[in-house]
C-alpha cells in the first residue's frame, strides 16, 4: 500500500564543519517534520562542502557506517524523519567516493550510493568514480531511487532506476548558477521520459570558484513543476500523491 508521502528539500550554503552541519541538520530536521514531511533531501556533499579539495576530502572520509552516519542516525531518529544526504566514503583502494546515503527515521541505512557520474577537473580530482549503478529501495511503500547531482543528466541512469519500477527518485547536487538549464529544463525531462517524480535538492550561496544556483525542484511523473525554490537558501516541502498508472 502505497501512502502519500510529504518531502522536505533544504537548499542551503555549506557549513564550515562537519560538526556545524550537523547542528544545522538538526535545527532543519526538527523544522521538515513540524511541517508535515517524513522525507528531508540535503544537498551533494553536504556534511563537508563540495569544494574542499583532494587532501581534505580523503581527510574527512568515512566509511557509510563511520561517526558522520552515526550522528545523521540519531538526528533521524530524534525527529522520526528520514534523512539523504551527501558526504564522502571512505575508498580502501583510492580516493573517496562523492557519496550519498538515506537514513530511515529508525536510524538504519535505506541506500548508500557512489556517484558514477564524475564533472569536471574539481569532481576528477577529489573523487573516485562510482561503479555500480543506483539500485532501487523500498519505503512507505514507495520504489525510491538516488543519484547523485550530474547523474541526472545522463537519460540512462533515470531510465535504469525506472525500469526497476522506481516511483520517486531524490537527488542530492551541487549545481552551479551556469548550468540553470539542469532544474529548468532537464529535470523535468528525466520525469517525464520516464513517468516518475524526480526532487532535485541544489545547494546555495558559494565556495572558492563556485556559485551555486539553487533552484531546487520537485517535478511530477508528467514533468509538471510542483515546487521550485529561489536561490536562496531555505526549506521547501511539498507533499507526493502516488501517480495514477499510465
Amino acid at each position: 500500500m502505497q501512502d502519500n508521502l510529504t518531502l522536505a528539500l533544504w537548499q542551503t550554503a555549506y557549513a564550515a564543519n562537519a560538526p556545524e552541519a550537523l547542528q544545522r541538520l538538526d535545527t532543519r530536521a526538527a523544522q521538515a517534520r513540524a511541517e508535515g514531511a517524513q522525507l528531508l533531501i540535503t544537498p551533494e556533499m553536504f556534511l563537508t562542502g563540495y569544494a574542499i579539495g583532494a587532501e581534505r576530502a580523503a581527510l574527512l572520509a568515512e566509511p557509510s557506517d563511520g561517526p558522520l552516519a552515526q550522528a545523521v542516525a540519531t538526528i533521524a531518529m530524534r525527529h522520526g524523519i528520514a534523512i539523504a544526504y551527501g558526504y564522502p566514503e571512505a575508498d580502501p583502494e583510492g580516493k573517496p567516493f562523492n557519496a550519498a546515503q538515506v537514513i530511515s527515521p529508525d536510524g538504519e541505512s535505506l541506500m548508500n550510493y557512489r556517484k558514477t557520474h564524475l564533472f569536471g577537473e574539481m569532481d576528477r580530482a577529489q573523487f573516485s568514480e562510482g561503479k555500480t549503478a543506483s539500485q532501487a529501495f523500498t519505503w512507505r511503500g514507495w520504489r525510491l531511487g538516488l543519484l547523485i547531482c550530474y547523474d541526472v543528466e545522463f537519460p540512462d541512469a533515470v531510465s535504469a532506476l525506472a525500469v526497476q519500477g522506481v516511483d520517486l527518485v531524490l537527488v542530492p547536487t551541487a549545481n552551479m548558477r551556469e548550468y540553470d538549464e539542469v532544474p529548468m529544463q532537464t529535470v523535468p525531462a528525466r520525469a517525464r521520459e520516464n513517468r516518475l517524480f524526480v526532487a532535485y535538492a541544489n545547494a546555495c550561496g558559494h565556495e572558492p570558484g563556485l556559485h551555486y544556483g539553487g533552484l531546487s525542484t520537485v517535478c511530477n511523473p508528467k514533468g509538471d513543476l510542483l515546487i521550485r525554490a529561489n536561490r536562496h537558501a531555505g526549506l521547501s516541502v511539498v507533499p507526493l500523491q502516488p501517480a495514477a498508472p499510465v
